[in-house]
């Protein structure tokens, strides 16, 4: 995959961070920041500790740059992103299940300030009865709007195993409440961002 405005391959930029070029790693952070952020954002719908944990991800993968072997430096990333999410729930005792937790049931202020409570209520009780990864899926698929192939690659499956999973997720997410998700995922993550 090519990295946009530039003739280095993502490969190539790897491999020149390696050798310890910060400039090389300079420009793979560019590109990867917004989709680490979103992700991370998705998962935590915390402005400030998402900056945290991003900031945690990006040494990391800095600090660990010579340890990476894969075939996608996307999924080594999002597979930091996704521990670092689920090592912050742990340091936090008040979270029972550190995998599973969707942070709006805490956020009364979110669904009070919102002009469709309603229906945000209704995606947080639908996103709550997901597991882990296929929330993930949702969220990469509808509110980030990734591509299957970017999505396997994340996810370290493959394209068809994500196609599978997304169709077992809608079947079973039936009706309204798929009819609302779809709908609303754009509305949703303005509301969101704008209130952080």
């Amino acid at each position: 995959m090519a990295i946009e405005n530039t003739v280095q391959t993502e490969d190539e930029l790897v491999k020149l961070a390696q050798v310890g070029d910060r400039h090389a790693f300079a420009k793979l952070y560019d590109f990867y920041l917004r989709k680490i952020y979103d992700f991370v954002f998705f998962k935590t719908m915390q402005k400030e500790q998402t900056e945290d944990i991003v900031s945690q991800v990006f040494l990391k993968a800095w600090k660990n740059i010579n340890s990476y072997k894969q075939n996608s430096f996307s999924a080594w990333l999002y597979k930091i992103a996704r521990n670092a999410v689920i090592d912050f729930y742990r340091q936090d005792k008040n979270n029972k299940n550190i995998d599973d937790f969707w942070d709006l049931a805490s956020n009364d202020d979110l669904l009070s300030q919102a002009n469709n409570s309603l229906q945000l209520q209704k995606i947080k009780n639908l996103m709550v009865d997901l597991k882990s990864e296929e929330r993930d899926i949702i969220i990469m698929r509808f509110w980030l709007d990734l591509p299957f192939k970017e999505i396997a690659q994340r996810l370290s499956k493959n394209e068809g195993a994500v196609k599978m999973s997304l169709k077992r997720i809608l079947e079973k997410i039936k009706g309204e409440a798929l009819l609302l998700l779809i709908i609303t995922s754009p509305q949703i993550e303005n509301i969101w961002k704008k209130m952080n």
